[in-house]
């Protein structure tokens, strides 16, 4: 009788120490909830005007390549082929460096055009012959203006009138042969890492936004003189 008792005893005993392990294990940290909840705190970090920022320049660039792909097959002008060629170079190099900036930060880039872009490529795509060369000058003045504006948005102000004024005419928007002592367009600043990352990004692609614009500009009149020529 005695040794049956000192069984059961001993038999609750492992069953309230085995008790104990498993709860000791159950309350041991998680390291994926310790990383999920450092993932969280970086997306927080991400403001809604950074990612409306990245996909608004995302799209664009992805617009221009589409476009420099159609100009590259159907444009009916060696200027039109070469300028599409710039497009395709530049634009190419510039998504990279946004994507490689947006996936440090975790932001998703968008993965298709929207609707209005693809509404102007579906245009471009039903023209031919100077029509098509006239129509794609006129997307890409317009495009980049709009492309440098945003930029803009993201550079020191001081140090951008500056560079200007080095590079165009303020009364007549000619452009004029840089002299002097160089200027470098510098991001505007912020105590945000993410906010700031993007800033840099604006400001080293903006003397090449700024030289397309320009380009296309000078495509487009080139092309308006050639279709009233008699």
């Amino acid at each position: 009788m005695k040794r049956t008792c000192f069984l059961s005893v001993a038999l609750v005993a492992a069953i309230a120490a085995g008790g104990c392990k498993r709860d000791d294990h159950s309350a041991a940290p998680n390291p994926g909830a310790a990383v999920g909840t450092a993932g969280a705190a970086a997306d927080r970090d991400v403001s809604a005007g950074d990612r409306d920022f990245v996909k608004d320049v995302a799209i664009a660039n992805r617009a221009e390549l589409e476009m420099a792909r159609l100009a590259t097959e159907r444009g009916s002008t060696p200027n039109v082929k070469k300028f599409a060629q710039m497009m395709t170079t530049d634009h190419t190099k510039a998504g990279a460096a946004l994507e490689r900036v947006a996936t440090a930060h975790r932001i998703e880039i968008p993965a298709d055009l929207d609707d209005e872009h693809k509404e102007h490529g579906q245009k471009l795509a039903a023209k031919r012959g100077l029509d098509f060369d006239r129509d794609y000058a006129d997307m890409m003045v317009d495009g980049h203006q709009a492309f440098v504006d945003k930029l803009e948005s993201r550079i020191d102000k001081d140090t951008l009138a500056k560079w200007k004024s080095r590079h165009v005419e303020p009364a007549s928007g000619k452009k004029v042969e840089a002299k002097g002592e160089a200027i470098t367009v510098v991001a505007e600043k912020s105590d945000n890492a993410v906010t700031s990352s993007l800033n840099q990004w604006a400001a080293e692609t903006y003397p090449v936004a700024f030289a397309h614009l320009e380009a296309a500009k000078d495509l487009q009149k080139g092309l308006k003189r050639r279709s009233t020529a008699p």
